[in-house]
């Protein structure tokens, strides 16, 4: 603070001075600016500016993402209606990069990125580093372009723009890191992300939940809530169960050639770029991406073209510090003799054996096997949907049985699911019809649904013409509190190896409708391991006696 510092010609201070009230006024109001801008951004998360979202082709097309309107600013959004779509994206006419979205790939040193341009050239690659003006390393992308739709004449109904992956690696876990991308001739402005802490770390880490998306007004001001959220604090990656883009359903109806209309991802793609571009974006698939009716022929294809996620895509497995997360995929078979129940039981074996260093254990899926809305019902395994079009419509096995007897067998924390377009959680429950009305110590799994994030609410039930409540009748025993009526988002901090905080956000609001701590008594790994060993013996003994 040289400023402050008036040097006299001669005397006892005479290297610095003596201070006067006015220096002394300056240097101690530039120190706490300084303390404050220092505080600022330790608090404070990512600072978005929304006009950097505008992308177009430098010839006269632009396109944004309108985050700033409010709920009258839309037309037919009145709950439970969520309206139409928003005006949709040309990917065709945009050459600067977009759908710019980050994603873990099971490996804390690693943090692999997809975006899409119109074109291509000889350079598409991510620079990135520790230092925003010093980003000394670069991940050279691979492209690839899909066409959907063939016509008669054998031209395509679509053609996706130029979808590029990279892979960063050598990154140090826990820190923050600046990326550019340079891309068909542009480059992008610098954008941070927070990798991963080391497994095991006791960092706190906080995640966004998600489900039933879309790209209706609803679903961009969902998004603009959680955008704000991002300047608060940081977030370590978003995980949306499910029901992504709902491509298969433009404006309300399925698109008359039976093909699911594809711009309706690169719009989608573009809405969640602000939260994609600065932290993992983590889906897993739901039925508007597999089913084959309910995805208009999609069938996975594009839900695999459109992201890059850890092993099959479907269901895989990654950790983030002291959270070990686990992906499962409710429109497959989950029993022991089937191909996911196999993997999944060795999956949850194996970081169930490593607790000490993954306390806090956490599914998530699209399906619910606990929901209370006479909507969907709890899943079985069994579809129920009208496929008169001759589509398959194959029952999945193992579902809720075999499933839950997995999750308690291995003491899994959360299971996080949409699917159902309402908001709900429930107690610690287990089998059913067995419950603990308390989150202190919670002996069982707590099953959020988060499927309330954009698309119409489920506060009737179908068939009804409006006259039934899907909450008719008493609310059963293992629901703690839901809602049909309220579009929102989900947040999980993970405070320590013994507590976590849920929040439920309804959509507009600056507070959380929903603030639940979750605790867990911990025993370490080796302790119960050595438990186990001496109740064998005891047993053991008993029999030989």
């Amino acid at each position: 603070f040289l400023c402050c510092k008036n040097k006299p010609s001669s005397g006892i201070n005479a290297e610095y001075g003596a201070p006067n009230v006015i220096s002394l006024l300056l240097y101690y109001s530039a120190v706490m600016i300084c303390l404050g801008l220092l505080l600022l951004a330790v608090v404070q998360g990512v600072q978005i500016e929304t006009d950097q979202y505008t992308v177009g082709d430098g010839a006269g097309y632009t396109y944004s993402i309108p985050y700033g309107k409010e709920l009258k600013d839309y037309e037919g959004i009145s709950s439970p209606a969520c309206g139409g779509e928003i005006e949709q994206m040309e990917v065709g006419k945009i050459n600067t990069p977009n759908q710019i979205r980050l994603s873990y790939t099971g490996d804390p040193t690693e943090m692999a990125i997809t975006w899409t341009t119109n074109n291509i050239v000889h350079i598409e690659e991510v620079r990135y580093g520790l230092m925003e003006n010093d980003l000394n390393n670069t991940a050279v992308s691979i492209s690839h372009q899909y066409q959907w739709d063939k016509m008669d004449d054998g031209s395509y109904h679509y053609t996706s723009g130029f979808i590029h992956e990279a892979l960063m690696v050598n990154l140090i876990p826990g820190k923050i890191h600046y990326y550019k991308i340079y891309s068909n001739g542009e480059e992008t402005e610098a954008r941070r992300f927070l990798a991963a802490p080391d497994p095991g770390s006791d960092t706190p880490v906080s995640f966004f939940h998600v489900g039933d998306v879309g790209t209706f007004g609803t679903s961009v001001m969902v998004t603009a809530d959680m955008m704000k959220r991002m300047e608060e604090q940081d977030f370590h990656a978003m995980i949306h169960c499910g029901d992504i883009s709902y491509a298969n359903k433009f404006n309300g109806s399925r698109p008359s050639r039976g093909f699911a209309a594809q711009k309706v991802w690169d719009t989608w793609g573009q809405m969640v770029q602000p939260i994609g571009s600065h932290m993992p974006y983590m889906v897993t698939p739901g039925n508007h991406e597999l089913d084959p009716y309910d995805s208009t022929k999609e069938n996975a294809t594009i839900y695999q073209k459109r992201f890059i996620m850890p092993g099959n895509e479907r269901y895989y497995t990654f950790s983030v510090g002291m959270v070990h997360f686990v992906s499962v995929c409710t429109d497959e078979s989950i029993d022991k003799e089937s191909t996911q129940g196999v993997w999944l039981e060795k999956t949850l074996q194996k970081i169930n054996a490593n607790r000490d260093t993954w306390p806090w254990l956490v599914v998530f899926q699209h399906r619910p096997i606990y929901n209370s809305n006479k909507n969907h019902g709890n899943w079985t395994g069994s579809n129920t949907y009208d496929n008169e079009k001759g589509f398959p419509d194959p029952d999945y096995k193992g579902w809720p049985e075999s499933f839950e007897a997995l999750l308690l067998k291995y003491n899994v924390d959360l299971v996080l699911s949409g699917h159902v377009h309402h908001y709900e959680r429930t107690w610690p429950v287990w089998n059913r019809n067995h419950t603990q009305q308390s989150y202190t110590d919670a002996p069982a799994p707590v099953h959020i649904t988060c499927g309330h994030s954009g698309k119409n609410l489920y506060k009737w039930q179908w068939g009804s013409n409006k006259t039934k409540n899907g909450y008719e009748g008493p609310s059963p025993a293992f629901s703690a509190a839901r809602t049909n009526t309220e579009w929102g988002h989900c947040e999980l901090e993970f405070k320590d190896k013994n507590t976590v905080r849920h929040k439920m956000y309804v959509m507009g609001n600056k507070e959380p409708k929903e603030d639940v701590t979750i605790t867990k008594k911990r025993s370490s790994a080796a302790a119960a391991v050595h438990l186990s060993t001496l109740t064998l013996i005891a047993l053991l003994a008993c029999w030989t006696f």
